[in-house]
């Protein structure tokens, strides 16, 4: 299926703040992952390769390519982000805005390629694919395509799912020239506890049995779900006047996240 262009996101790369979920005002902390993250988008930068970072929802892939790319590469980043089944058209097209080509998008593929095999030969530029799970075969071998021509500029970096691993590791022409795989899990236990206190000041003051405990009952390890736990956290104690969590809190909050 055909996507249409509305549906996905282009350009560059998000503020910090745009990137915490739930637009929660917190830190960014430079974790175990973030900072593996950080090296290997430097390796592959200066090797002007391609790298696939992947693992399930909520483990900080988004963010963490983000914040690396922040730090080493802000100026020459450019973003896309695909929705429901991109094809090499939705690609073509979504490269023509990520990169501010102007006029209107050539009508036939091969005057399409040369355009962006073109511009993309005039500096070196990083391309961030983000939510590559959704790409098929011909849609990674479109990246293929403009990545191994002897005249583009350019380093390539998909972040995504289990799915995203699943198909290239599929292809031996495309596993063979990703430079670095790097899986993101959950977040070790003592990690949480050492991370949290910095990542948001609701946390500073809680034990770090607390954290421990809501960590096993709710958040698994997965940064997204602690995120979603701090919102819930900050909503209830406006509403209920508290200065610090309680008990009482904890289970109010474990009320609205499901089956957890």
């Amino acid at each position: 299926m055909t996507i249409d262009l509305c549906d996905m996101d282009y350009g560059r790369l998000p503020t910090e703040r745009d990137d915490h979920f739930h637009r929660l005002d917190a830190h960014l902390v430079a974790t175990d992952t973030l900072m593996r993250t950080l090296d290997n988008i430097e390796e592959t930068i200066e090797a002007k390769a391609m790298m696939a970072i992947y693992g399930a929802a909520g483990h900080g892939k988004t963010m963490s390519v983000n914040a690396a790319l922040r730090q080493v590469a802000p100026d020459i980043t450019y973003r896309l982000e695909l929705r429901s089944g991109p094809t090499p058209r939705d690609i073509r097209h979504g490269l023509f805005r990520a990169l501010g080509l102007t006029g209107d998008p050539p009508s036939r593929p091969i005057e399409f390629d040369t355009l962006l095999k073109e511009t993309l030969s005039e500096t070196f530029r990083v391309l961030v694919c983000d939510e590559a799970q959704w790409m098929g075969r011909s849609s990674f071998e479109y990246w293929r395509h403009l990545w191994d021509d002897r005249h583009t500029d350019i380093a390539v970096i998909f972040a995504g799912g289990d799915n995203c691993y699943r198909v290239l590791k599929r292809e031996p022409m495309l596993a063979s020239r990703i430079f670095i795989w790097q899986q993101l899990q959950r977040m070790p236990e003592n990690e949480v506890v050492a991370t949290l206190p910095a990542f948001h000041s609701l946390w500073s003051k809680a034990s770090p049995q607390m954290i421990r405990n809501i960590n096993r009952a709710a958040a698994h390890g997965n940064f997204r779900n602690w995120v979603t736990i701090t919102k819930h956290m900050l909503n209830g104690m406006k509403k209920k006047g508290l200065t610090e969590i309680t008990e009482d809190l904890v289970l109010w909050v474990y009320s609205k996240l499901g089956g957890r």
